[in-house]
């Protein structure tokens, strides 16, 4: 009896075959590609008779597969041009994109027992150290949070067998004049704490930190094209779990601002670790732009749907740039309603300044309510523009993840750089 040897071409990672070809281009644009020169080197299998056939079925199809579908041309329509060439600029900042898009993915694919609080922060500084310029780095662990501060990040992470970390990156750039921060929730876990989920509400937690993956990939993707002003990354990093020192439901804590929280739910997490996060960027990096994101709430589907990512800022031009980045990046967004005058009291406590979760008699949508949390420990923006995204649907699809973020922060902070195509 003969013995057959069955090997697999998948990756090891977490992503989509690395094997696969995607070719991208409007009909005439591909047609003028020469295969030998162009393509044969990355088509392994395919032969340029069988790249002229499909190209000859683009004429009835947007998408063609070809050999085994080890490679797919897409057609887009001739609109989708922007009439000129790409410089090698061009190509490089895509280039940049693509990979730190897989890599978010790939990031929030992980599960937590291999991407625990330690393990991210230790790729997030490999990815930082790998960009070839100076970045100072900023990493404080376990007790040393609650020693600096740091309640929110501390007290959420505290259960958790690995250590809540915060952790912050900047690029200072000679002949900077702004001052921008990206401040992730990364929760690695989320079990919601001693008020646990439900069995079907725990499942795809691992997701949790994808705020945080999307803007260091944004991060990257910014520093490696060069990036022209200060901009600073940084990541909430904890794992929301459950043992007898965990948070409880009437525990008062202290936050970094200096302001104290009753909580009135364990499972309202992320808005906790944020807090600290922007009011450091506020106070200790002097930060005039604070872009904050997170999967925050599971009413984000219902105010902004699954497709779009819900934003909340205290400033209408950095709105309007931010709805016009996501229609150019993909990355779609739509507005919450900010109104702190209105809302903020849904936080009223009797024991503390505020609860972390709103009332049963809220008048503000949750979504919303749950970002003027964060932006309470800024004074909801003052003296700086305050940006609030939260991306709890657009972050995935099905049980795979998106790398939702990366393209639109990258898209959103184009204009920093002298890349034509990432400027709006």
């Amino acid at each position: 009896m003969s013995t057959i040897s069955i090997k697999s071409g998948l990756s090891d990672g977490y992503s989509l075959p690395k094997s696969q070809v995607v070719i991208v281009g409007t009909k005439p644009y591909l047609k003028t590609l020469q295969f030998e020169k162009n393509l044969a080197s990355k088509l392994n299998g395919i032969n340029e008779d069988l790249f002229k056939a499909a190209l000859i079925l683009q004429e009835k199809s947007k998408s063609v597969p070809l050999y085994l579908n080890l490679a797919k041309i897409i057609s887009l329509p001739a609109e989708a041009s922007h009439g000129k060439k790409l410089e090698e600029k061009d190509i490089k900042f895509l280039q940049s994109l693509i990979e730190n898009i897989r890599i978010c993915a790939q990031q929030v694919d992980t599960p937590c027992n291999e991407l625990h609080s330690e393990a991210f922060a230790n790729e997030a500084i490999k990815m930082v150290e790998s960009l070839g310029v100076p970045i100072q780095k900023t990493v404080i662990i376990g007790e040393k949070l609650k020693e600096e501060g740091f309640g929110g990040i501390y007290h959420v992470g505290k259960a958790a067998v690995n250590p809540p970390i915060f952790a912050c990156f900047s690029y200072t750039p000679e002949g900077a004049t702004e001052n921008i921060a990206l401040v992730g929730k990364g929760i690695v876990y989320d079990t919601g704490g001693m008020q646990i989920k439900p069995a079907s509400g725990m499942v795809g937690m691992k997701s949790d930190m994808a705020g945080a993956a999307g803007l260091l990939g944004a991060f990257c993707t910014l520093v490696k094209n060069g990036f022209k002003q200060n901009l600073h990354c940084l990541l909430c990093i904890a794992e929301n779990s459950i043992s007898p020192v965990a948070n409880k439901p009437d525990d008062i804590i202290t936050m970094l601002s200096g302001k104290t929280v009753e909580i009135a739910h364990t499972d309202a997490e992320g808005r906790l670790v944020l807090a600290d996060g922007v009011y450091y960027a506020k106070t200790k990096l002097n930060a005039n732009v604070i872009i904050d994101m997170a999967t925050l709430t599971g009413a984000q589907a219902f105010a902004t749907g699954k497709l779009h990512a819900g934003i909340l800022t205290n400033c209408e031009k950095w709105e309007n740039k931010s709805l016009e980045a996501g229609r150019k990046s993909g990355d779609l967004v739509h507005p919450f309603v900010f109104a702190p005058d209105l809302h903020f009291k849904d936080f009223d406590s009797k024991v503390a300044d505020m609860k972390n979760l709103h009332s049963e008699s809220s008048v503000g949508a949750p979504s919303s309510t749950a970002g003027l949390f964060i932006g309470s420990h800024i004074d909801f923006g003052k003296d700086c523009s305050w940006l609030h995204f939260d991306i709890a649907f657009p972050a995935s699809s099905g049980e795979r993840a998106t790398g939702f973020g990366v393209a639109l922060i990258s898209r959103l902070l184009g204009n920093y750089t002298d890349v034509d195509i990432a400027k709006l």
